[in-house]
């Protein structure tokens, strides 16, 4: 893994035991946590939003988002102009949302895979990198 990304992280109150295991996983690298820190009820755009914006404004490399399907702070995040938040449930994924797709926001489902499944898909995300070639002008297409 290149540990000298910069990385924004958040989460809603289902991903919070999540988002804390990611932390203590990826202790090696620049991590800032933009929330939530309990597992009281919250509304997951708060936190979203943030970790979009800090990508997007480039302050930080990546983001990493958990919520309980991953499918709002997917949408959330994916309002900004400049993210690619991709939901990835499997290691495959994560390489191909990286590979092909240049994703920048990884968005984790923690109510449909295992802590130890999210590290292996955080490592895979954070290892992959984006392949170029004929994938530069899709992504190019993307932005509105």
């Amino acid at each position: 893994m290149n540990k000298t990304l910069n990385i924004a992280i958040g989460g809603d109150h289902a991903g919070f035991e999540y988002k804390s295991l990611l932390i203590d996983f990826l202790k090696d690298y620049s991590i800032k946590d933009f929330g939530t820190y309990s597992s009281d009820s919250v509304d997951y755009p708060d936190f979203a939003h943030p970790v979009a914006s800090a990508v997007e404004s480039g302050e930080f490399d990546l983001g990493i988002l958990i919520c309980g399907s991953a499918n709002g702070v997917a949408i959330t995040a994916n309002k900004h102009q400049g993210i690619r938040a991709a939901i990835c449930w499997n290691p495959e994924l994560a390489e191909l949302a990286k590979s092909h797709n240049n994703a920048n926001v990884l968005c984790i489902p923690a109510r449909f895979v295992s802590q130890e499944l999210a590290k292996e898909i955080t490592s895979k995300f954070l290892d992959t990198a984006f392949e170029g070639g004929r994938h530069a002008n899709r992504v190019s297409k993307i932005s509105c």
